[in-house]
């Protein structure tokens, strides 16, 4: 283990809304210019399907401004009527974000469209965003036993306004239907129980879509219109708060540290991690940045060592901070006190199976985690160990086992640490840099 971290980060922009960027970029008549965004495989995999739609895109030299593992891309198009089904199948690579925010892009375009994955992909379940494309009218059809999984193939065209409310929250359905509203017939209304990441909204407010969210006892309501996209000239994408959550943890965690991590989205629907990590004792500081019109609140992170004890982690809150649990599940394996994060069912899903993953790891390095159904139980207090962890191919377990041999000193090994560079290319560059600081 380092004796102290130290240093300033900048972080590769946030993947969530890189992907949109370039989607709605696609849809939009003219140029835009995307900085800060991240270059992972994900975001790569979405360029790669703009392009194949017929959008011209291509990647500009970075500025000495820019920040490390991020990339600049250039969309010009002609909007949606300039778009057409490619040739040979959309390769999706291990993005889920790709193949439904895709698939809702692609049912508002005439033609037959293929979408494909790799195999991590091809075992997540596509039904969530076939099923409303269906009820809009396109003509929809997966693989595997139940009909559910990729490839996607997809008929575009006339689609037809509809309300859904999904039975399990996320942004990505909620993106995917959104996207294919613009090209229905009609106003389209979707529902959710529990808020997710708003970045569709806002992004798609920001581009003229006459959209409106009303907020209630029941949940979140968003209604959109058809129409068109007005095409943004340049959009600046901040870091991403998921990956900074990994810092958050190391900073806490680590005995003497002291880290401040530049321009990262502080977007509400997105700083769940942070406040969670606030309940359980860490010392994070916020310094906002002014407003620069996105509608996207962005700011510094300053974080210090701290002694964090266990909390309850509830559904909601699994909901809201969905990506950051496998290195809030260090945290609370290392925290004083027992800590409890429940209803984290929709971690199956991911690129793996994290329950398993996380539970696997974390039991491998000597931490204590138990798992009832779709619940993650911790003892707290424990210390890791020597150990080799597997990482399933999945970014965000990989960064999780490698952070915890960060703050503990032990001999930590990832089978497969390249998984990182789905999400967050630079990492270990990051960690070596701030574990030799003085």
């Amino acid at each position: 283990m380092s004796d102290r971290l130290r240093g300033e980060l900048r972080l590769p922009g946030d993947k969530s809304m890189s992907h949109r960027a370039l989607l709605y970029a696609a849809l939009a008549d003219g140029e835009t210019l995307v900085v800060g965004a991240g270059d992972g495989h994900d975001v790569r995999s979405t360029a790669g399907i703009v392009a194949a739609l017929g959008a011209s895109v291509s990647r500009e030299a970075a500025s000495s401004d820019d920040a490390p593992g991020t990339a600049r891309w250039r969309v010009r198009s002609g909007g949606r009527a300039s778009l057409r089904a490619a040739a040979a199948p959309l390769d999706c690579g291990n993005s889920g974000t790709s193949m439904r925010l895709g698939a809702g892009l692609v049912a508002g375009v005439p033609g037959v469209h293929t979408l494909i994955g790799d195999a991590s992909l091809q075992s997540r379940p596509m039904a969530r965003v076939l099923e409303p494309l269906a009820a809009m009218g396109a003509v929809v059809s997966g693989s595997g036993e139940a009909g559910t999984r990729a490839p996607l193939t997809i008929t575009g065209g006339a689609l037809r306004g509809t309300e859904w409310a999904p039975a399990t929250p996320s942004a990505q359905v909620k993106g995917c239907v959104l996207l294919a509203a613009l090209a229905a017939t009609g106003e389209s209304t979707y529902r959710e129980a529990v808020a997710t990441r708003d970045h569709s909204e806002r992004m798609l407010v920001a581009r003229g879509a006459s959209l409106r969210t009303t907020r209630d006892g029941s949940g979140t309501t968003v209604s959109i219109a058809p129409g068109e996209l007005t095409a943004l000239p340049l959009v600046t994408i901040p870091g991403d708060p998921s990956s900074a959550t990994f810092w958050l943890v190391a900073g806490s965690l680590h005995p003497d540290a002291d880290l401040l991590i530049r321009g990262v989205s502080l977007n509400p629907t997105r700083r769940h991690a942070i406040d969670l990590l606030q309940r359980m004792g860490a010392r994070i500081d916020e310094f906002p940045a002014a407003d620069d019109g996105s509608g996207e609140p962005v700011g510094d992170l300053r974080v210090r060592s701290a002694a964090l004890h266990g909390i309850d982690m509830t559904p909601t809150d699994v909901a809201l901070a969905i990506d950051e649990v496998p290195i809030l599940s260090l945290a609370a394996a290392m925290a004083t006190g027992a800590t409890s994060i429940r209803g984290a069912g929709e971690l199956r899903a991911k690129e793996s199976d994290r329950i398993a993953g996380v539970a696997a790891g974390l039991a491998a390095l000597g931490l204590t985690i138990s798992v009832t159904g779709d619940d993650l139980h911790f003892v707290g207090g424990g210390r890791p160990t020597a150990g080799l962890t597997e990482s399933l191919g999945d970014h965000r377990l990989a960064m999780t086992f490698a952070i915890a041999g960060l703050v503990s000193g032990a001999a930590v090994s990832v089978d497969d640490p390249a998984a990182a560079a789905v999400s967050y290319p630079t990492f270990y560059d990051d960690l070596a840099r701030i574990g030799a600081a003085a």
